[in-house]
Parts: structure tokens; C-alpha cells; sequence
């Protein structure tokens, strides 16, 4: 029997698939004491596209986030992710603003990271890790999983191998964001990482799209995986990863021991869950089983935003093409795995494709980039026809000699006029107003105004009193709440 230690996922991919990274600090901070004494190994908790997100749409200041959260919870270790040439999303992000990156997240008491590539930049994910390593930070290096043709065990043991000879690198993450990781792949592909990890422990992320990800978590730990990725109840399930509440139980069942606190998880379910309901956002909920998904491989987050965008342009409708188009697009760009930046890469292209009615008409410069090699070595060639489209673009002449630059951090910091790198990163995040706008809504809200107040539980029982609404926008004390009938 093993010992599984958990990486608690509520706080940052489980609320990002649900709730698009629009978890503020005051709605954590309540139950920041006990997610601190659960037991878990790692609580992953930051990114920099949430970064983007709390200072666009929440008005909210995320260093003050972090360090306020780091402080709440002092006996764990708080993780935050990265790609490892980009701190913005679509961007190739200078070298020396990725270091500055790690470094500021760990002068904010960040002390564990996951570093990411889905065209595997070894050396610069190395650098990143060594960078880590100043703070004395663990180190978590995935392997993105996607499947395809050419994402083979060989394929993925080639880059455990190289990912594992950093002395950096404390674990490797085996990461798949779409949930199609089934419990047969895990069989072979497991075991052929194992081979070429040089001894080093193997974590696995699954999102749980399909409802297969508990089994193939199971068969993971099985074959001598011991840490594997949850979320809170409300948090998990559907486009997110299985909760710990079942998989807790499910480990001890099989007489695996852990270090989980059981005790704590329902104050913190029943906290997620009034927030959910507070803030109008959704919890989770297992899918049934579709086996489409693992044709077209879309992360569930996007999902959402492919009904946007057909709303928008009033085709609704026209979802399910949309999908299709992607797995075809995705086969003609060469199997790029589905995560940030590819899986937006490849939907847009999807959506314009079917929104047009003509195929490879418009093409994002991020595109062209990709076709050119600037993201990294391709999984696998573009097909000719459609990389003669790319490159053929008027477009695509007036980037052929471009060359993503790689200005020093003193460079950078006279470019965006501060000494300050907390300043700094933010401002080459997002717009100079978006960072003026949070600024002026004031300083981080550190408590969530929940239903179960006395004004709040007064508003809700007028409106489920009424025969007609269905749901009331409250602002209150810097949020705005929406209460629903259920």
C-alpha cells in the first residue's frame, strides 16, 4: 500500500475551469486557516493569466492576493504555474521578464511551481527551475498530454528524460487538460515516464470532463504514482479535476494511507458552495461520458467561451461544427497539444473558419508565429496546403523577419518606466487604465459578503417569496452578488 499526498486544485485550475479565475481573496481567506491544516502537500493557487483576470474584471490587486493568502496559510506550500516563454497569454515573453516573474512570485511567498510547455522548450523550462531554486522553491515540470498520432509513450518518455536530467526538477507532472487520458493509456504511458524519470516522482492532473479521471487516477497509483490533484466539491468535477472528498475516500477504501484531514473538508465545501451561490457562478457537476471529447479535445473551460463568441455572431447553433472544425484544424496545424496557447489558437481559428464560411481566410499573426518555429519545435509538420495558406498571407511577409527581442530586466524596466518589478510584471500584463481602475476601487476586499448575513438572508427570502424573479444583482461592499432561485 502507498502513501498519496493531495495537491489541493480549489484555488486556482479547479476555479479557473469554473469560475474563469474570478475567485477573489476575500473568498478564500475565510477558509484560508483550514485549507492550512487539511494535510495537502501542495495548494496550487496563481497564474499570471489570473493575474489578468482579478485586475480587468475584479478591480482587485493580485500581489496583495497572494501575499495575503501565503500569510494565511503558513504551514503549506502555495504553487503557481507558468508557461515557460510566456508570462501573457498569447505573447513569446522576454527571458528576462520570466525570471523577474518567478523571482517577485517568491519574494511574495510563492514556493512551489509547475512549469509548462506544450512544445516542450526544455532549456528554457530548465531555466525557470533553476530560477526557482534561488528560493529554495519546489519544482513541479510537466508533460503536457494530449492525444494524436505522434504523442506516443515513446514521445513522452523522450521528454521525461530530458525534463528530468535538470537537478531543478523535484517532480514531473503529468497534465492532461482535457480529460482524455484513459485508464488503459495510463497503463502504458506510466510506466514508459517511469523508465526515463531518473527516479523522480510523478504527479498526474486530469481534468475530469469525461468522468474517467478518478479511474485513471486509480491505475496511475497503481503503478507507483502517489500525488495526485483535487478540488473542493463545489470546485471539482465537469471541466475540473475529481474532488478530493471522493478520492480521499476512495484512496482509504483501497487501504492507501494519507495525510487528508477529513474533518475540514465539508466547513470548506459548504463555504465554496454559499460563495458559488453569493457570486451567481456555478459548482461542479459530473458529466456523463462523451466520446466526442476526445475527438476534438477542447479543454472545458473553453467551452464557454466558443458559446460566447457564436452568440455573439448569433449562431448558437452551430456548436457541435465549431467542435468538429477544431479536431481538423488541430490535425492541419500538426497536433499541437490543447492548452494555453494552442487550444485558443486553435478554436479561434475553428470559429472564424465556421463564423466566415470559408476555411483559412483570416489568420492570427499568432498563427503565423507558431508556423515559423517561434513557440518551439512542432509535435509534427503542418500540412503543406494549409501551411502555404499561412505563409503566403500578406500578413506573414511582414513578420518574415520578425524576432521575438529579449531585452535585459534593466532594459525592461526603463521601458515600462519603474524599478518597482511588481510594478513592472503588472504592467506588462494588462493596460496602464485596467491598473488604474483597480486602483482606484481601493484596497482588497478580505472578506466575501455570503448569503447567510442577516441583509443578505432578508434579500433572499423576499426574492424566493416572489412568484416572478428569478435572480436579483446585489451590489454590496465591492462585489456584486447574484442571488438565484434554485
Amino acid at each position: 500500500m502507498a502513501h498519496i499526498k493531495f495537491i489541493d486544485q480549489t484555488l486556482r485550475d479547479g476555479q479557473q475551469s469554473l469560475w474563469g479565475m474570478r475567485m477573489q481573496a476575500g473568498m478564500a481567506l475565510p477558509v484560508a486557516d483550514l485549507i492550512d491544516r487539511v494535510g495537502y502537500h501542495v495548494v496550487d493557487y496563481t497564474g499570471s493569466s489570473m493575474f489578468e483576470v482579478l485586475i480587468k474584471y475584479c478591480r482587485e490587486d493580485p500581489w496583495a492576493g497572494v501575499s495575503l493568502l501565503t500569510a494565511a496559510m503558513p504551514r503549506s506550500r502555495l504553487r503557481a504555474g507558468m508557461r515557460s516563454n510566456a508570462c501573457v497569454t498569447f505573447a513569446i515573453t522576454p527571458d528576462a521578464l520570466m525570471d523577474a516573474w518567478v523571482r517577485q512570485l517568491c519574494k511574495h511567498g510563492i514556493r512551489s511551481f509547475w512549469i509548462y510547455d506544450v512544445l516542450f522548450n526544455i532549456d528554457k523550462m530548465h531555466r525557470l527551475a533553476k530560477v526557482a531554486k534561488e528560493y529554495d522553491a519546489e519544482v513541479a515540470l510537466a508533460l503536457m498530454f494530449t492525444n494524436s498520432p505522434v504523442h506516443s509513450d515513446e514521445y513522452y518518455a523522450k521528454k521525461a528524460e530530458a525534463l528530468s536530467a535538470s537537478p531543478h526538477c523535484d517532480t514531473l507532472l503529468v497534465y492532461d487538460t482535457a480529460g482524455v487520458l484513459l485508464p488503459e493509456r495510463v497503463r502504458t504511458l506510466i510506466p514508459a515516464i517511469q523508465k526515463c524519470a531518473r527516479g523522480k516522482p510523478l504527479e498526474i492532473h486530469s481534468h475530469n470532463i469525461t468522468g474517467l479521471s478518478s479511474l485513471s487516477y486509480f491505475e496511475a497509483i497503481k503503478l507507483g504514482v502517489e500525488i495526485i490533484h483535487t478540488a473542493s466539491k463545489p470546485l471539482a468535477n465537469g471541466a475540473s479535476m475529481p474532488s478530493i472528498q471522493q478520492m480521499v475516500r476512495n484512496v482509504r477504501q483501497l487501504g492507501h494511507t494519507t495525510d487528508i484531514d477529513e474533518s475540514l473538508l465539508p466547513p470548506i465545501e459548504e463555504h465554496f458552495t454559499k460563495v458559488a451561490h453569493a457570486a451567481g457562478y456555478p459548482v461542479g457537476v459530473p458529466n456523463e461520458f462523451d466520446l466526442f471529447m476526445y475527438e476534438h479535445q477542447v479543454p472545458g473551460g473553453m467551452m464557454g467561451t466558443f458559446k460566447n463568441q457564436l452568440a455573439m455572431h448569433k449562431m448558437p447553433e452551430r456548436l457541435e461544427e465549431v467542435l468538429r472544425e477544431t479536431a481538423v484544424v488541430r490535425r492541419e496545424l500538426g497536433y499541437p497539444g490543447m492548452a494555453t496557447p494552442f487550444s485558443q489558437l486553435v478554436g479561434t481559428t475553428a470559429v472564424l473558419n465556421v463564423v466566415t464560411g470559408k476555411r483559412w481566410t483570416v489568420i492570427p499573426d499568432e498563427i503565423i508565429l507558431y508556423a515559423k518555429g517561434h513557440y518551439g519545435e512542432l509535435a509534427a509538420p503542418i500540412d503543406p496546403n494549409i501551411l502555404d495558406k499561412i505563409m503566403s498571407s500578406p500578413r506573414a511577409k511582414e513578420l518574415a523577419s520578425y524576432t521575438p527581442p529579449q531585452p535585459t530586466i534593466e532594459e525592461l524596466r526603463k521601458q515600462y518606466g519603474t524599478q518597482d518589478d511588481d510594478e513592472l510584471l503588472l504592467r506588462a500584463l494588462v493596460p496602464e487604465q485596467d491598473i488604474a481602475a483597480m486602483r482606484a476601487a481601493g484596497p482588497i476586499k478580505k472578506t466575501f459578503p455570503l448569503l447567510s448575513s442577516p441583509e443578505l438572508a432578508e434579500v433572499d427570502a423576499l426574492l424566493r417569496a416572489t412568484t416572478k424573479a428569478r435572480q436579483l444583482h446585489v451590489e454590496t461592499e465591492g462585489f456584486t452578488l447574484t442571488l438565484r432561485k434554485d
